[in-house]
């Protein structure tokens, strides 16, 4: 898989904001085909810095209520990427 398709897009919710100021931990929604493998050299390639450990979580996906019934969304797979301590990404 393609960098690009691996990682979706950049997770900036506050607990992810604060991991990442106090643990150096990014996070990421990343394709549900993706092993820990291929984020680590995704997030290596795209951002250029020393990935250290990478964890993954399958999360389920949100059930809404709509006018015709109730819908849930996706399942969404997140990566937590911790990277070296002299390495800083930049996602604002």
């Amino acid at each position: 898989m393609h960098p690009t398709t691996v990682i979706r897009k950049p997770l900036l919710t506050e607990k992810a904001t604060m991991d990442a100021e106090m643990n150096n931990r990014y996070a990421f929604e990343v394709d549900r085909r993706a092993n820990k493998a291929q984020i680590k050299y995704a997030v290596e390639m795209l951002y250029n810095v020393r990935v250290e450990n990478v964890a993954t979580q399958n999360r389920r996906g949100e059930t809404r209520r709509l006018k015709y019934g109730w819908v849930s969304s996706g399942l969404i797979k997140r990566a937590l990427v911790k990277i070296h301590p002299e390495d800083r990404i930049e996602l604002v």
